[in-house]
């Protein structure tokens, strides 16, 4: 039986915005966009780790929201899963594996080159913004 290893990703979402971070490491991603967040260690939650990693990676505390359906290959042994999560204190810096940070409303996440496993997230991440800009009724972020 193969061990799957769990990554989590922070759909980081403030002001009906979406935090997107460029990779600047390793060479094979670096230039192209993602969720922040990273590997789950052992005996950590999902929901731990990911404010972990959003702690070590913008320097920023966060409550974690709701998980975003789906879980998507990253390679072998790899899957991603997304959690929504909301800035509780700090302003995002890139300080690990990213150099550049930015806040896309919905109907502007394609202005950066997502990695493909993100898009699905960020797509449904966008809606839920959407649809609680437009006031829909039992729609969390």
């Amino acid at each position: 039986m193969t061990t799957v290893h769990v990554v989590v990703g922070g759909a980081v979402c403030e002001g009906g915005r979406l935090l997107a971070a460029r990779r600047s490491a390793p060479p094979a991603l670096a230039g192209r966009w993602e969720l922040p967040g990273g590997k789950v260690e052992d005996g950590e939650t999902p929901e731990r780790a990911l404010e972990r990693e959003l702690r070590e990676e913008l320097g920023v505390e966060t409550e974690i929201g709701d998980r975003i359906p789906g879980e998507w290959v990253l390679r072998p042994g790899y899957v991603l899963q997304v959690w929504t999560a909301r800035l509780v204190s700090g302003v995002p810096r890139p300080l690990e594996d990213h150099d550049e940070l930015r806040w896309l409303r919905p109907g502007e996440e394609e202005q950066v080159d997502w990695l493909d496993q993100d898009r699905p997230a960020v797509a449904e991440a966008m809606r839920r913004l959407a649809a609680t800009a437009a006031g829909v009724p039992g729609v969390r972020r």
